[in-house]
């Protein structure tokens, strides 16, 4: 914001928005962190960016907007250039006779307007949008390059002005501009489209590219198969990897800035059959910045992991398979009790995102910094709390299980598909019975389900099939208003923008140590967690669906084989 921060929590209060004790731990928070006070705001009260802004807005007489809903007509997009538009970061809204109706992502700032008007020579009033929107509709108004990349494909295979055939043998140079510019384009479109990886595939006879979205893999358009060793040797260029090295797996990392985004791509190269396979996976480090709310959580399941993670000691396990959002959940509980007074240590492989006031350990085992040789060494920083990347082994296990028993909170992973089996997984690992009893506190299963679209929500009726599915939840279903998306251009036609979790907490108790002692199997676990008023991963999801968040098709797709 341009305003400075204590102006900006004086209105919020005087509004009613926050409270005064919440405003002066924004500001400590904000300066201390070096970061911006509506996003500290947006952390700890759980109010959301539009709520906040909205409420700035107001005080200065202005409307504030959404523009994922809106078509914007052509007439009022050419009333502003494309070069205006972009050096301002502003998007034209509406037009009349006289005035130019514009959407700026601060309320205070007024010499835009002011310029604007100059530049423009006519009349410009502002209304207010969250910055994501504004970035949105300027890549979707105002692109920003000229070729697709089905145009320059098309070139590449027209042959002639396209690039010269390159064999398995020959590579690429940094001088071969098409192809630098084609791998370029492939990750810009990838991160237009919200993919969180992009897939480089050499098959018989075709090079197959693929961009994971809101997790479900949709094919792209294939380059021409003669590409393929000229792609991926400038990918393995870009990622600092050998390019003469065709026998071995390789991982690197790609440090890259689109549209004034600093992403990191973490790149991962295979030998396959028909030659190397390449998944890139996108980390946005803007998206960091996740409250609790954000994640899916629903209010009472909430205030249950806000409890645990505000507890002194133990152990709180986060559950599911790879790509579940596991990390992002526990950065996000980071997030959340990283205050001044708490040291906060990870240790990870890799370290994904940078944390501000976070020490972070990268693990590398190749010179003997394992998990347990980082854990050993930063149990002598004397953390209060420590995050572990993923339990892996039984040395891993038993020094985390031993930190947690002196005085540390300790946060991992563990690949189970749901929470009662983490107890036999750390037992089958190793850890003794009753030391799993005495530190485990609380563990957590999770999925990720798409969202339907806010733009082409429509209502709709379950189908027999999917009554039969639900079983005796299906009278609850009849009686609920049930939607899902009908497709459209926010959406790419899918009925779904953006994810978010499903939960199943399993909570100790006397009860659930006692049984854990006596070896008990997952089963008769999970009867115990269930008695005690768990939900399951199902469950949880049917309660989004009621509440329009997801749809039933969803919910069944990701918990088919999770039991009930």
């Amino acid at each position: 914001m341009t305003a400075n921060d204590e102006y900006i929590v004086e209105i919020l209060e005087a509004v009613g928005l926050i409270h005064h004790k919440q405003g002066e731990e924004a500001l400590h928070s904000a300066r201390q962190e070096e970061k911006d006070v509506i996003d500290v705001l947006v952390r700890n009260t759980g109010h959301s960016k539009f709520d906040i802004l909205k409420a700035l807005s107001a005080h200065f007489g202005m409307e504030m907007v959404s523009l994922g809903g809106m078509a914007i007509e052509k007439e009022v997009v050419d009333a502003v250039p494309a070069a205006v538009a972009r050096r301002y970061k502003i998007v034209p809204v509406h037009k009349n006779e006289n005035t130019l109706t514009v959407a700026l992502r601060d309320p205070f700032d007024v010499e835009t307007l002011d310029s604007l008007r100059y530049v423009l020579k006519t009349n410009v009033e502002g209304v207010v949008a969250l910055s994501e929107e504004i970035d949105v509709a300027l890549d979707q108004y105002y692109p920003q390059v000229d070729e697709d990349i089905g145009k320059m494909i098309g070139e590449m295979t027209a042959g002639e002005e396209g690039v010269a055939a390159v064999t398995a043998e020959e590579e690429i140079s940094e001088s071969d501009e098409p192809i630098i510019k084609l791998v370029n384009l492939i990750i810009l479109e990838a991160f237009r489209r919200r993919a969180s990886d992009i897939h480089l595939e050499p098959l018989e006879k075709k090079f197959r590219v693929r961009y994971r979205i809101d997790g479900v893999l949709h094919e792209m358009e294939s380059p021409p198969r003669r590409l393929q060793s000229a792609i991926i040797s400038r990918v393995k260029i870009m990622a600092s990897m050998s390019i003469a090295e065709k026998r071995l797996p390789q991982d690197g990392r790609i440090q890259i800035n689109v549209m004034n985004r600093d992403l990191d791509l973490r790149v991962s190269v295979l030998p396959a059959n028909h030659g190397e396979t390449i998944v890139m996976r996108i980390l946005d480090k803007s998206g960091l910045m996740l409250g609790l709310p954000q994640l899916g959580f629903f209010a009472d399941d909430q205030q249950t992991f806000e409890r645990l993670i505000g507890l002194s000691d133990g152990i709180i396990l986060v559950t599911g398979p790879t790509g579940s959002g596991k990390t992002t959940t526990l950065y996000a509980c980071l997030n959340n009790i990283n205050k001044p007074d708490r040291k906060i240590i990870t240790v990870e492989d890799p370290v994904e995102y940078e944390l501000a006031g976070i020490n972070q350990v990268q693990v590398r085992a190749d010179i003997g910094m394992t998990f347990a040789a980082a854990l050993r060494a930063i149990l002598r920083q004397a953390p209060n709390i420590i995050m572990i990347g993923e339990i892996r082994d039984r040395e891993t296990a038993e020094i985390a299980v031993n930190a947690s028993l002196t005085g540390h909170l300790v946060f991992s992973t563990l690949h189970t598909n749901d929470a009662p089996s983490a107890v036999v997984r750390l037992i089958d690992i190793g850890v003794k019975p009753f030391m799993v009893a005495s530190s485990v506190r609380a563990i957590m299963a999770q999925r990720l389900v798409r969202r339907i679209c806010p733009r082409c929500k429509v209502e709709h009726t379950p189908t027999e099939s999917e009554l039969q599915l639900l079983g005796p939840a299906a009278a609850q279903m009849q009686q609920a208003q049930l939607y899902r998306g009908r497709g459209c251009a926010e959406c790419a036609g899918t009925g779904y923008r953006g994810r978010m979790g499903i939960y199943e907490i399993f909570v100790m108790d006397d009860t659930v140590r006692h049984m854990i002692n006596d070896q008990v199997a997952a089963a008769e676990l999970r009867a115990e967690a269930r008695r005690m008023g768990m939900r399951t991963l199902r469950e949880d999801g049917l309660r989004k669906v009621v509440a329009g968040m997801t749809t039933l098709e969803e919910v069944f797709r990701i918990t088919m084989g999770d039991r009930d």
